[in-house]
């Protein structure tokens, strides 16, 4: 998994590429941590790029909820952004739509 970032004055722009799963999860989760800490100051969003995630499993659902909790607690809203269709179906099973919305 590896992940590229993008500060815009209006938010954090991640791109994950690869896997999500239990053995990237971790990596993951420190990284979005790290970049909540580092940049989030004034900033209002994140969006979470998954047009380059070839899987995902209930692992990855857990990590965003987690981040969803923390990004929260900082008045910074997520979203999913291009969702390949296989995760696209694993966040339509999972109803992470009704917590975390898809954006065009």
């Amino acid at each position: 998994m590896e992940i590229k970032y993008l500060n815009k004055d209006d938010g954090i722009y991640a791109e994950l590429y690869g896997e999500l799963d239990e053995y990237s999860a971790e990596y993951v989760r420190i990284s979005l941590d790290d970049q909540l800490k580092a940049t989030s100051r004034g900033k209002k969003k994140l969006i979470l790029d998954f047009s380059n995630v070839s899987f995902m499993d209930s692992t990855g659902i857990g990590v965003l909820l987690g981040r969803y909790n923390k990004f929260s607690k900082n008045n910074i809203n997520i979203y999913i952004k291009n969702p390949t269709s296989y995760v696209n179906r694993i966040f339509e099973m999972s109803g992470i739509y009704q917590i975390i919305p898809k954006v065009g």
